[in-house]
């Protein structure tokens, strides 16, 4: 479990938001939790840093924000626990990336029972609807998901696919065959990035073949291991390679290379998240294209939304932050743009 202390100071006085006082020179307290479902996952690491950051950037001389990260390890008891202990601290609201989707109506329940305001983050919930391939509205005036909208994640790496080289046909035998890296399979934006990816391509009239279709659980490693073996046994065949996030991309990458294939002259590859090191990849033509998972906003507008719901404002159900299509052309011109 990890602990990361930050203070923060917002016009809470002038305002009139509840919070404890005891803070130092009289600032009003307003205790933060935050929960996240892997640290060690590259992506929620820099979001979880970034929530930190821009609460202490956001202080001024009357409140103070007494932020608590905690590490679900990838584990949704221990998730359940770390909930059960910041619904026992009183916590004044909390931030949560969960562990499951599926709990989270449970999240939901308790955290209302308690009356503190819930702002779940980056994964989001099939919750408190009739139609089980797409959210309803949460129905809970102090609960709300910050996130992006997974289908336009798909459908732009689809996109990307599309104008490359052949439409992504690398070997011109008329049919674009592909390896499908998945993540969580329980997490609702492994189903929306996977579909929607290939429907773009085929709305495009692209002929397309699954030739591997299996779960790397977000992680590096076992994405290696599911794309060396799919190299190995349809070698030529696989025109691309389709990870849900960049962390599984740079496995996939690591088994290109060792397979003695080459992106960009006879295979493609692409991820989601827009890592750094993906995105010098992508400059240099060993990575097609990534999608840039705002972490950034998402994390500021998840704060945002956080202190609004603390000083008692209404909040909005969802808030969306958009993805953006990363390739050669648009690094091309972000980096024209800086110089």
């Amino acid at each position: 479990m990890k602990k990361i202390m930050a203070a923060m100071v917002s016009a809470m006085m002038v305002l009139g938001i509840a919070g404890c006082t005891g803070g130092s020179g009289g600032k009003t307290v307003q205790k933060v939790g935050v929960a996240i479902y892997d640290s060690s996952d590259e992506f929620m690491s820099l979001y979880q840093q970034e929530v930190s950051d821009y609460f202490k950037s956001l202080e001024t001389d009357a409140v103070e924000y007494d932020v608590t990260v905690v590490d679900g390890q990838d584990d949704s008891d221990t998730q359940a626990q770390q909930m059960d202990d910041f619904i026992s601290q009183k916590m004044d609201v909390i931030l949560l990336n969960a562990v499951q989707t599926s709990t989270a109506n449970t999240m939901i329940e308790k955290a209302a029972a308690a009356d503190i305001p819930l702002v779940l983050i980056n994964r989001e919930p099939r919750v408190g609807t009739e139609d089980e391939s797409y959210p309803g509205i949460l129905e809970n005036a102090k609960v709300c998901y910050v996130g992006a909208d997974a289908r336009q994640a798909g459908t732009f790496q689809g996109e990307i696919l599309r104008d490359q080289r052949n439409r992504a046909d690398m070997n011109g035998d008329g049919v674009v065959c592909y390896v499908m890296i998945q993540g969580d399979p329980e997490n609702p934006d492994t189903a929306d990035r996977s579909q929607f990816c290939i429907k773009a391509m085929t709305d495009a009239g692209i002929e397309v073949q699954e030739l591997v279709c299996q779960s790397g659980n977000w992680h590096e490693q076992e994405a290696q291991e599911i794309a060396q073996q799919a190299l190995s046994e349809h070698g030529d065949l696989i025109d691309v390679i389709i990870c849900n996030n960049d962390s599984m991309a740079l496995g996939a990458a690591s088994a290109i290379r060792a397979s003695g294939r080459t992106v960009g002259k006879d295979i493609l590859l692409v991820g989601v998240d827009a890592l750094e090191e993906c995105q010098d990849m992508v400059r240099a033509g060993t990575m097609t294209g990534t999608v840039r998972n705002d972490y950034v906003a998402q994390a500021h507008k998840a704060v945002d939304v956080a202190i609004e719901a603390m000083r008692g404002s209404p909040i909005e159900n969802y808030y969306w932050v958009d993805y953006v299509k990363v390739d050669q052309e648009f690094l091309d011109a972000a980096d024209t743009n800086e110089h």
